[in-house]
């Protein structure tokens, strides 16, 4: 019983301590950093765009939108995130590779890292942005694609996952060509 009574009377005497108001401060606090101007410099994702069909994951592409990517004559988007001498495979290899995939919202769609596995898989039987945009890096090789709608899934879209008309991106990492 003693030890019950204890315990209760620590309680309540924790309980009353942290009800107390806390005193007001004497002098307001401030602090100034000062930042060297490459750290106080914004930067602006080439995936974020303002208009509503866009941030939807659908809508054109600017042209103007991304300028350190290069384009294809299809109309693929692609910068070499890490180059290779290897092997680059051809439209009918077989290749494993890392990715993650996002809309222009920024939602991610698809991601083998999520899932702590490289994929496999022919590259005749993926969108035609992979096929085109996969020869273009070697194995060991990281690239990003910005994939329009036309050489992705169109305007059928994936149910559950990509709507209609959407432009895609992709992160990929070339593991392996076979």
């Amino acid at each position: 019983m003693k030890c019950w009574l204890k315990w209760s009377l620590f309680s309540v005497a924790l309980l009353v301590s942290g009800c107390r108001s806390t005193p007001k401060p004497t002098a307001e606090i401030t602090s100034e950093v000062a930042m060297p101007p490459t750290q106080q410099a914004t930067w602006k994702p080439v995936t974020f765009v303002d208009k509503a069909e866009l941030q939807s994951g659908t809508g054109g592409m600017d042209s103007n939108a991304a300028p350190e990517f290069s384009v294809t004559d299809s109309g693929l988007r692609y910068r070499i995130l890490r180059s290779s001498d290897r092997q680059k495979p051809t439209a009918s290899s077989t290749v494993s590779v890392h990715y993650r995939g996002w809309l222009n919202n920024g939602k991610v769609f698809d991601s083998s890292y999520e899932r702590g596995e490289p994929t496999t898989f022919p590259l005749k039987n993926v969108i035609a942005g992979w096929t085109e945009g996969m020869q273009l890096v070697g194995e060991g090789g990281m690239i990003e694609l910005w994939v329009p709608s036309r050489l992705g899934y169109g305007e059928g879209g994936s149910p559950g996952s990509i709507p209609p008309h959407s432009n895609l991106h992709f992160i990929v990492e070339l593991e392996s060509v076979r």
